[in-house]
């Protein structure tokens, strides 16, 4: 029985690292690929840089929300 507890622990954590690093990675781009793509709008055109920003700013803390989801759900079988 201890081997098989053994067994399941390990591959709750290896699961828990694949959840983590797959859903990090994801976001990732994300937020770079919406950075950059501001930035070449804000360039283009300077004289409206709020809208851009504000819209950044919004993509990146919905794609940081599905970060921290999958640090929640990682994390849960080891507890």
């Amino acid at each position: 029985m201890e081997l098989t507890e053994a067994i399941v622990r390990a591959a709750c954590a290896l699961g828990a690292g694949l959840c983590m690093g797959i859903g990090a990675i994801g976001p990732a781009i994300g937020e770079g690929n919406a950075v950059g793509k501001a930035l070449e709008g804000m360039a283009g055109h300077p004289e409206s840089t709020s809208n851009p920003r504000t819209n950044m700013l919004g993509g990146c803390a919905v794609a940081a929300t599905k970060r921290i989801y999958s640090r929640a759900v990682a994390l849960r079988p080891l507890v």
